[in-house]
């Protein structure tokens, strides 16, 4: 009997534990999704595709906080490459991750809404998923279409498959954001962001906002001021990749498999790699202290107590009688980097460090005798180095002694020298100058314009700038701020005091133009102002030199756009229409509406400049005629402009008239239609130029055969034909025949209005662009420094 009763006992454990067994192997059992309804608990992971990466909650012994994160399965440092509540920490662990009935995925504790990590997306059928790259994404099942995703809402660390950069469309910003200390996971004083900086793109830390440290500009695949992403065995080696598309750019990487690559903003400021590889990628030095930029740390201007050299060094010890010159600023928000800034700009701080948890500052002020525990058992401080000992004062301050006692008589004597002449050279100059600007004014065409000199300087809204203006506006003349090079000099760009950017062209003294010219060109641009040509806004005399200033477009020039494989995905077909209308407009205010009749000889995509909205303008007169407003066409001997855009009678008999500028205007229409330069015959398969291969097509009842096929489907294919009838009736043969360009924009905003049937055009078949007697302006340049310096010729 007794046997018996320990049979059932025996048998009665076992199947206990068995039960128990199976719970708990339940329990660990891989989840892979998450459904409506379901519970993730702090027990259980949620796998990815393939078992690379896990999702679960975790936590921080040092704080006894609870996360959800995701992190790579089998990484011996276990670092947290994304955070779901970083801001929000669960107190225990009865933390759930769940799908709520509207869709939302949201961590949960007791029973209560800790936070919502995806917005309501008002649908039952979504499902979570960790996928494969490490992305947890919210999906709807039904639909096939992701919801939300983890990628687009990075914390502070980088991995394959993450983007760093933006999103034009979307408005998506993917940025980095360090951790506050740590161990503490909310959000800190440094993010790291792809930015443009000086027409390059740089990955950009900033401290609470200001920049704090730049890569270098990306080239050769690699940032320069980024360390080697590899080491001497090439095991970890990182494949950097920027992307640039029409919509955006961004940044990634990738790594060799079999590693655990990432790439962390950590709370100090500091990019740091990931798994087994733990080296510093940028900041070399703990901090940036604003005086040296050899790194990647931004200069800026130092405190006045504060020299270069000057650093923070940690060291194991305390400061003499610390209790009367310390002060404690217990904020939980404030990160290291926050008190290492509090401590430079405050001149009586001699050291600093946080509180236990990491954040909050202890600041010591007063002398800064410090007084170092060797045995490295006390809490360690940041100390402040003065960058020089007094003996080495003491010997510079000897040195300085001798050398001023040698120098200063010998410079003195120099200067009194230098003055006089100097002097002497600027009475010359001045008396030179004003001579010039009284002959510049003394002008009938300056009076008809109602301009009226303001103290010698400004002649109604065309200033004269000073020398010394200009100099310091394009920090004298440096390679850096040079833009191009035209037939009359070079063009630069400078910066006002008060930020805006303009272009210099500064002509030089071979280019042939004198006085005359010079004022006939102030005259032009003084008299036509129009929103689609572009502004001159001063000029400057200095000796023999003279200068004009335009304002600055940003955008370079049409053909840096339209003829490039890549950049003219930009131009869609409502953006390159209101191109063409915007170039129609400006040359029927030069034909028409402006004070004098204008022709403007040289039109071309390389004359038409793009501001920051893309609205085109019309520059480069420097070829352009002035008729008076009873005056038609005019003959000349000399030929000046650009073979290919010329018109026919322009280019064999030298007469011209504003059809001649119809028939340029003719031409690019096409090639802004084509996304082809009118002579790269090259392109086509018959022998033809733009001219010939379009109307072979019109023809043949096969125009649409023209248009871009970088514009694809998205374009309007009505106004698109439109468009190359009117350019073909702009390039008939005979001036006559062609319209004028207020029929020209009656017809193209008229879709009512009858077309003529275009006669035969004018085939010019040569290649290259050749430009007689004039400042013809290389085509790969663009913004202002296109522009050639206006020469009038009389009549």
């Amino acid at each position: 009997m007794k046997s018996l009763a320990n049979s059932i006992f025996i048998l009665i454990l076992t199947l206990f534990f068995s039960h128990t067994c199976i719970i708990n192997l339940l329990s660990v059992a891989a989840i892979t999704s998450l459904k409506p309804g379901d519970e993730l608990n702090h027990s259980q992971v949620l796998d990815s595709e393939g078992g690379k990466f896990k999702l679960g909650f975790f936590s921080i012994s040092q704080t006894n906080n609870y996360y959800l994160g995701i992190w790579y399965a089998g990484d011996p440092q276990d670092k947290k490459l994304w955070i779901a509540n970083p801001n929000t920490p669960l107190l225990n662990n009865s933390g759930l991750l769940t799908i709520d009935t509207t869709g939302t995925l949201k961590i949960t504790s007791g029973g209560k809404t800790v936070v919502n990590i995806t917005p309501p997306l008002l649908t039952r059928s979504s499902i979570a998923r960790l996928q494969g790259s490490g992305n947890l994404v919210l999906q709807d099942e039904t639909q096939n279409r992701t919801l939300w995703q983890s990628f687009d809402h990075p914390t502070n660390t980088l991995f394959p498959g993450m983007k760093l950069g933006y999103n034009l469309t979307t408005k998506q910003n993917w940025t980095l954001t360090s951790w506050l200390s740590s161990y503490i996971p909310a959000s800190g004083a440094f993010t790291l962001s792809l930015e443009s900086i000086q027409d390059a793109f740089q990955l950009v830390i900033r401290r609470r906002g200001e920049v704090y440290w730049i890569s270098g500009a990306w080239r050769n695949q690699s940032f320069p001021l980024l360390t080697a992403l590899h080491d001497s065995s090439n095991r970890y080696q990182y494949n950097l990749n920027l992307v640039s598309e029409k919509d955006g750019v961004f940044f990634q990487f990738d790594a060799p498999d079999g590693s655990f690559p990432s790439l962390e903003l950590n709370f100090n400021g500091a990019i740091v790699g990931g798994g087994e590889d733990s080296r510093v990628y940028a900041l070399y030095n703990e901090f940036c202290y604003g005086y040296e930029s050899q790194d990647g740390c931004v200069s800026n201007q130092l405190p006045e107590c504060r020299k270069d050299g000057d650093k923070f060094e940690q060291k194991s010890g305390d400061f003499i009688d610390r209790s009367k010159n310390s002060n404690s600023y217990d904020n939980a928000s404030t990160s290291l980097g926050d008190c290492m800034k509090r401590c430079w700009e405050h001149c009586s701080c001699v050291g600093f460090t946080t509180t236990s948890n990491g954040t909050g500052c202890i600041i010591w002020n007063g002398n800064g005798e410090f007084q170092v525990d060797e045995s490295g058992n006390t809490v360690k401080k940041y100390v402040l180095v003065s960058s020089k000992s007094s003996n080495g004062k003491q010997k510079n301050w000897i040195w300085i002694v001798i050398v001023v006692a040698i120098v200063v008589p010998m410079l003195i004597s120099g200067f009194i020298c230098y003055s006089i002449v100097r002097r002497r050279k600027l009475q010359a100059e001045k008396r030179r100058e004003e001579e010039y600007i009284r002959e510049l004014t003394a002008s009938d065409s300056f009076n008809d314009t109602n301009m009226k000199e303001k103290d010698g300087r400004e002649v109604q809204d065309l200033k004269i700038f000073s020398f010394g203006f200009v100099l310091a506006a394009t920090n004298n003349f440096s390679s850096e701020n040079k833009l191009g090079e035209g037939g009359f000099g070079p063009v630069y760009k400078g910066k006002f005091p008060d930020g805006r950017e303009v272009a210099v062209k500064r002509l030089s003294r071979t280019s042939g133009q004198g006085l005359v010219e010079f004022k006939n060109e102030l005259i032009l641009i003084a008299k036509v102002q129009h929103t689609n040509l572009v502004r001159v806004l001063g000029c400057c005399i200095h000796e023999d030199e003279k200068m004009l200033i335009y304002e600055y477009m940003p955008n370079k020039s049409l053909d840096f756009f339209l003829f490039d494989p890549e950049r003219k995905k930009l131009l869609d077909w409502q953006k390159r229409y209101e191109i063409i209308e915007g170039i129609a407009q400006g040359l029927l205010y030069l034909h028409k509406y402006s004070r004098m009749r204008v022709i403007h000889r040289d039109l071309k995509a390389s004359n038409v400049l793009l501001d920051e909205n893309m609205n085109p303008k019309i520059a480069d007169f420097g070829m352009a005629r002035i008729f008076k407003q009873n005056e038609t066409e005019a003959v000349t001997a000399r030929v000046v402009g650009t073979y290919g855009y010329m018109a026919p009678e322009f280019a064999m008999e030298g007469a011209f008239s504003i059809k001649s500028d119809v028939f340029s205007f003719g031409i690019l229409m096409l090639e802004i239609v084509s996304g082809r330069r009118t002579t790269s015959l090259q392109q086509f398969y018959r022998p033809l130029n733009l001219i010939g291969y379009a109307w072979e097509l019109w023809k043949e009842g096969c125009a649409l055969e023209l248009k871009d096929p970088a514009l694809g489907d998205l374009c309007d294919t009505k106004l698109l034909l439109r468009v190359i009838h009117v350019g073909l009736l702009c390039v008939q043969e005979g001036a006559t025949d062609r319209p004028t360009m207020s029929d020209v924009i009656s017809m193209l905003g008229n879709e009512s209005m009858p077309l003529p049937t275009p006669k035969q055009p004018a085939f010019f078949t040569g290649r290259n662009e050749t430009e007689s007697h004039s400042a013809g302006i290389k085509a790969e340049q663009y913004s202002v420094n296109d522009c050639s310096i206006t020469v009038i010729e009389a009549r």
